[in-house]
């Protein structure tokens, strides 16, 4: 039997498997396989239907095309892999639409007509058993799957005690993937604070945690493969793993020569409940620099918070962003500041009114003004999956009737937050070290750094790509940044 995985791409409130991203679904169905499987991503698949599997340089003039830029070593074979598959394995879905600088993760829609002419059996698994929309406010995808032969619930959510096997056979796939990976770490599932109207985490699991000791081996298998990246990013939030500390200090006694270890989920109630800062301690002195804690805040608005059973209140989130400056603010190697919060706000949710923007904007200038950082402030409207309370009640009531009102309200946030607090956050003549050159617009080259919502900095000129630089920063757009080589010799 011959295996072969295609890897669409998954993004969640809880995992990230987008590119430069490697997320664990295909490795733990590599795991379960148990044998060596072909593994592809969609941008293999693109590239074949699209170019005959002939990559095509791009022109002084163009951007770099970003839908066949996340190549495995098989790209050049897809053709005759596909056709010698009796197994394809698709994962796919996204719960979490967003940007992405280098990749685009593939939709049902553009999926079914690539592969329905394949005579293998295939089989289609991921959060999209769930639902999947690459866009906010919108519904979930609907497509006829009638080309599946079945659609696996079992594959996207083995339990623990099987993964702590799957996790370190299928670590190998990475040999497949010539480029650099941040190796996303599931830590557990499940919400253990509330139910959010619009989540759908509650839904796939109840709350449980994995052993330590399996995390560990899990890290180590990768790093034997030569993985220097990692994210302890596969979680509701960091802060309720029973043994968070000890964690990441055995992380890096035992990967001594790691180059980015972070984090990513954090729930602000979570925070402010660590006794004596012990965790926000120990993350800030066991993991790098750079490091962002993402606050699900969703809304400052009480009413908001109270209609949708948010987590958190308003005072609680902004006093989680302080603790963490407290301890986090200071900069680090790399050029960043150790560990700094991200707010996640949703636009679409219920009762959201035109006071709604009044009180984000409300906390947001206050943190700024108490002379707080905030890495970064993401802003989408809900995406509105089957199951959740919002599709249930209300559904797109409040996305049809404020639709007209967002542009001007994130512009503001742009403008008036993002913008100051970037300049805060890396001012000119900041020397960001080790940046990855990733993409080209025109004669522009994007590179950011490894890790947790790395800040992208604009170049002059072409640099060679899938290459680390250290940037001098000279300017700051909305929400990214403009650089300059040092003096220094590329790395």
């Amino acid at each position: 039997m011959i295996y072969t995985i295609l890897d669409c791409y998954t993004d969640e409130p809880a995992g990230l498997g987008v590119p430069p991203y490697l997320g664990t679904y295909p490795r733990y169905v590599a795991g379960y396989l148990n044998e060596d499987v072909n593994y592809i991503t969609i941008d293999d698949l693109r590239l074949w239907k699209k170019n005959n599997s002939i990559i095509k340089e791009t022109k002084i003039s163009q951007k770099t095309d970003i839908t066949t830029y996340n190549l495995t070593i098989n790209h050049k074979n897809t053709e005759k892999i596909l056709q010698e598959t009796d197994q394809l394995i698709i994962i796919l879905g996204i719960h979490v639409p967003g940007k992405y600088l280098s990749a685009v993760p593939g939709t049902l829609k553009e999926i079914i007509p690539l592969i329905k002419d394949l005579k293998c059996k295939k089989i289609l698994t991921g959060p999209v058993v769930f639902g999947t929309q690459l866009f906010g406010g919108k519904f979930f995808e609907k497509a006829d799957l009638s080309v599946f032969d079945k659609v696996n619930s079992s594959m996207f959510n083995f339990t623990y005690d099987k993964i702590k096997d799957y996790a370190v056979d299928g670590a190998k796939i990475i040999k497949q993937i010539p480029d650099y990976r941040m190796i996303e770490i599931e830590t557990g599932h499940g919400c253990d604070v509330g139910k959010c109207s619009f989540c759908i985490e509650p839904l796939k699991n109840k709350v449980e945690f994995r052993d330590k000791g399996d995390i560990l081996k899990e890290i180590a298998e990768f790093y034997k493969l030569g993985c220097r990246f990692f994210r302890l990013g596969k979680q509701n939030c960091f802060y309720t793993f029973p043994d968070a500390i000890d964690l990441l200090k055995e992380i890096r006694k035992n990967c001594k020569e790691i180059k980015i270890l972070h984090i990513d989920n954090v729930n602000p109630v979570k925070v402010v409940a660590d006794r004596n800062n012990e965790i926000t301690k120990a993350i800030v002195k066991y993991c790098t620099p750079g490091n962002v804690a993402a606050l699900g805040v969703e809304s400052f608005d009480k009413e908001v918070c109270k209609q949708n059973n948010l987590n958190s209140s308003p005072k609680i989130a902004y006093d989680a962003i302080k603790i963490l400056n407290k301890y986090g603010a200071g900069r680090g190697e790399h050029g960043m500041p150790k560990f700094l919060p991200g707010i996640n706000l949703i636009f679409g949710l219920r009762g959201e009114s035109k006071k709604t923007h009044e009180e984000n904007m409300k906390y947001l200038k206050k943190v700024y003004d108490d002379g707080l950082m905030l890495r970064r402030i993401n802003i989408r409207q809900v995406a509105i999956f089957e199951g959740t309370q919002l599709f249930e009640k209300d559904r797109d009531k409040f996305l049809r009737k404020n639709k007209k009102y967002y542009w001007k309200w994130r512009n503001d946030i742009r403008q008036n937050i993002d913008w100051p607090m970037l300049q805060r956050v890396a001012p000119k003549g900041t020397v960001l070290r080790e940046c990855y050159a990733e993409i080209y617009d025109g004669n522009t080259t994007f590179c950011r750094q490894f890790g947790t919502y790395p800040l992208i900095v604009g170049v002059k000129g072409r640099l060679a790509l899938k290459k680390f630089y250290n940037l001098e920063i000279t300017g700051h757009m909305l929400r990214s940044l403009t650089g300059k080589l040092t003096m220094e010799n590329e790395l």
